[in-house]
């Protein structure tokens, strides 16, 4: 998947820490990709369509690029079919790997 086009997204790294769960409000089939603070939450807009899980992993590439962080460590554990969804950040590597360098 090609990486989100965004003018600019917000320094998000401060929710990279083990086991956050973050939770975001997601308009999929959007004018353009977009990421903002509103409220205390996250608004996460994405121009990929509801289908297949193509929104998610959208919001999913988004997210992480915003963090600072490779997309395989956010894990979607609630909201796979709607708009409000929570993520959860995994510090450690998938399968107890140890840190690539």
């Amino acid at each position: 998947m090609a990486k989100p086009k965004v003018k600019s997204l917000p320094d998000l790294s401060r929710l990279a820490q083990e086991n956050t769960e973050i939770t975001v409000r997601v308009t999929p089939k959007a004018a353009r990709d977009g990421l903002i603070e509103v409220d205390g939450g996250l608004r996460i807009t994405v121009t990929a369509a509801p289908e297949n899980g193509k929104a998610n992993e959208a919001v999913r590439q988004l997210l992480a690029r915003a963090m600072g962080v490779a997309p395989s460590r956010l894990q979607l554990r609630r909201g796979h079919t709607a708009r409000d969804k929570t993520f959860v950040f995994s510090g450690a590597y998938p399968s107890g790997g140890a840190s690539r360098n």
